[in-house]
């Protein structure tokens, strides 16, 4: 999944368990079970696209997930404070901040090179458009649930 859809998934979080003690691990196990879902993200189709291009998308993709994100807690969670939302934004990305050392730089750090391997034993990639129209679905369905509820 995009940095953008685990940021709203993490949002959403934020939004309804004020306890980071129960929060932060439901927002990285969230990150899990997001990528299992068939999805795009800027590493999909990596080959074609080399590494500069990858690195293009991710970057504007991260941006994008913090600034939907502030967004959404300024219009819809207001009642959230950001840097609690902010914290479990992180949370819900870790898995990637953790292999993106050893994605980028080939840094072979224990951690970053299991965090690496252990995505993509469980992510399903989609290529463009179903990829994006599933996670846009997918969040678009967590954001009104956590709204009505």
């Amino acid at each position: 999944m995009t940095a953008t859809g685990h940021a709203v998934i993490g949002t959403v979080i934020a939004a309804k368990i004020g306890n980071p003690a129960l929060a932060i691990p439901l927002a990285i196990a969230s990150h899990a079970l997001a990528d299992s879902f068939p999805h795009w993200d800027p590493a999909t189709n990596r080959k074609d696209k080399g590494i500069k291009q990858v690195t293009r998308e991710a970057f504007f993709d991260v941006v994008l997930g913090f600034a939907l994100s502030y967004i959404l807690i300024q219009l819809l969670f207001p009642q959230v404070n950001i840097f609690y939302a902010f914290t479990i934004i992180i949370a819900s990305q870790l898995l990637d901040w953790i292999a993106a050392p050893y994605y980028f730089f080939k840094i072979k750090f224990a951690p970053f090179v299991w965090s690496y391997k252990f995505q993509k034993k469980i992510e399903h990639r989609l290529d463009k458009p179903w990829g994006i129209i599933n996670q846009i679905a997918i969040i678009a369905l967590l954001v009104v649930l956590a709204k009505i509820f």
